[in-house]
């Protein structure tokens, strides 16, 4: 069986995060990805603090495994004529540069539609095509501390809190997939024009912090800072220490909060009034969260996760990534691919979802700069 998307061919202007995880998915899914950039290469390439590993920095590799890299000068008139070839040649054309640069280079959507009909053409940008802050720079660490979301994590004493990932590139490039798949489906089930999408890095952002955001267009709830306390602020819902290392806990049904109170041997305090339903754990918080400490300071984390799992109550010690990847909880689950790194073979994260059959994924090495430029642009009426 035919992956989803072979046989889609798409032109691919992005570079750094966003625009090219979004083509990274397309490619995952069986799209030919031809990654067009300039004689310097896209800069992620060089997101490295080991000299060696600059030009193919792991960073790079990860989301550019399977594409093909074609080197043009669009300023050139050689770079021009070649990328209006690969424009007539695409089914969808991404570009992540600030708002207007590809117009002014003559490839802007409606250039390219006038080469292609039904060209589905995405922008990805910081703040949009249609927006005051169309001209804004933006990169993750901007919009994330312009969105908000840098004053969502701590607690409300603490200052502003970068994530310590891309996460606005990487939520947008995820967002940015969908929207391309979108119009996929819409094009080849009901025809049409070609389509434009506009995908900016502040929207996605808001999209992601629907859970603070919608609260207050609905009410005008303003949104407390809770730490490591869950969305539901249960103070069975938080992270602890224990005899060695710390669990998070997310108890916040009744019924998991009794066996939370039994699997700790406090099944006391199930009758305790102040702890009998969830406004009044809530009202009692502090003294019920120094109860559990109390409690969990008789196990390591580790022990306690395995006790608590068997109890039925949602909880699992704090780790770091490199404990999940040697414990084997993904070995299973496609997780990752297998393509050419170094002289040898490595593993990079694949899709993050499984198909019974013809699922994403491929065996591919990320191209080196220019690699694929005679053999695409030969082959490419």
């Amino acid at each position: 069986m035919p992956q989803p998307l072979e046989g889609i061919r798409v032109v691919d202007f992005t570079h750094v995060v966003a625009g090219p995880l979004a083509t990274h998915f397309l490619r995952l899914l069986g799209a030919e990805v031809v990654k067009v950039e300039t004689p310097q290469g896209d800069p992620l390439r060089n997101y490295s603090l080991v000299p060696e590993e600059r030009g193919m920095a792991p960073a790079f590799v990860g989301i550019n495994a399977g594409k093909k890299s074609v080197v043009l000068d669009l300023k050139s008139e050689d770079g021009q004529r070649a990328a209006r070839r690969l424009i007539r040649s695409a089914d969808i054309v991404v570009e992540n540069f600030r708002p207007g640069v590809m117009d002014r280079l003559g490839f802007g959507f409606e250039a390219a539609k006038a080469l292609k009909p039904d060209i589905l053409y995405c922008s990805v940008s910081g703040f949009g095509q249609v927006s005051p802050l169309r001209d804004h720079p933006a990169i993750d660490q901007i919009v994330q501390s312009m969105s908000g979301l840098m004053n969502v994590s701590g607690l409300e004493e603490d200052g502003p809190i970068r994530i310590g990932i891309p996460i606005v590139d990487t939520f947008c490039g995820v967002l940015a997939a969908l929207a391309m798949l979108a119009a996929v489906i819409q094009r080849d089930r009901f025809g049409g024009e070609g389509r434009m999408i506009d995908v900016a890095m502040l929207d996605a952002t808001m999209v992601m912090m629907l859970s603070v955001v919608n609260p207050f267009l609905l009410n005008g709830t303003p949104y407390e800072r809770c730490g490591n306390r869950g969305f539901s602020r249960a103070p069975t819902a938080d992270t602890f220490s224990c005899a060695e290392g710390q669990i998070t806990i997310g108890a916040v049904q009744d019924n998991q909060v009794r066996r939370l109170f039994e699997a700790l041997g406090r099944p006391d305090l199930s009758d305790d009034p102040r702890f009998a339903d969830r406004d009044s754990r809530m009202a009692h918080d502090e003294v019920l969260q120094a109860e559990i400490r109390d409690a969990l300071a008789a196990r390591p984390a580790a022990e306690w996760g395995t006790i608590l799992a068997a109890a039925g109550v949602p909880a699992g010690e704090v780790l770091y990534f490199g404990d999940v990847l040697d414990r084997g909880w993904v070995d299973e689950r496609d997780l990752f691919l297998s393509i050419p790194f170094g002289g040898g073979q490595a593993q990079v994260l694949n899709a993050g979802f499984r198909f019974d059959a013809a699922g994403p994924g491929h065996d591919r090495p990320a191209p080196k700069l220019g690699a694929d430029t005679d053999a695409v642009l030969s082959a490419t009426p």
